[in-house]
């Protein structure tokens, strides 16, 4: 069996999981996750200075070189979009309508997790965590696919 449905389907029982989780739970999670990147900022940088570098040497535009580095204000930012998103509101078991039939069936519409949750994108590191951020608030799993350009940067921030 080929590593991506290998992994995809260890995502389907990691949705499984995150589903059940409560608002609080995913709160402390999204704030756990805010302190170890302000921790492991130093390294984060490392290893996005090789992605930078590697850039260089490959040619890539100034403007998408600037997309993929950080800097300690952007990891600044990248901390409070986590920490903005722990403050969200729990969408999860949100009623979003409800009526009651004339034969006294209420019917209500409710958002519940999608499940696994597949995301391509290019030399943005901060969609990383953005993107893993609102899926574990959302109770989803998440299949992240970024850019070769961010390999360094994207495997140190999914490893914090």
């Amino acid at each position: 069996m080929n590593e991506l449905l290998i992994k995809a389907e260890q995502l389907q029982q990691a949705a499984k999981t995150l589903a059940l989780l409560s608002t609080e739970e995913k709160n402390e999670a999204l704030t756990r996750i805010a302190e170890a990147l302000i921790k492991q900022k130093e390294w984060i940088l490392q290893e996005n200075e090789k992605d930078v570098a590697l850039g260089k040497e490959q040619g890539l535009s100034p403007a998408l070189i600037d997309r993929l580095q950080l800097t300690n204000e952007r990891i600044e930012q990248i901390v409070d979009g986590v920490r903005q998103v722990a403050d969200l509101p729990d969408p999860i078991g949100e009623i979003v309508e409800e009526w009651t039939r004339p034969n006294g069936l209420r019917i209500q519409t409710i958002r519940v997790p999608l499940g696994v949750i597949g995301m391509v994108y290019e030399a943005r590191p901060n969609v990383t965590v953005d993107a893993a951020s609102l899926c574990l608030k959302t109770g989803n799993a998440v299949l992240l696919r970024g850019s070769s350009s961010a390999l360094h940067s994207n495997k140190a921030l999914v490893h914090v």
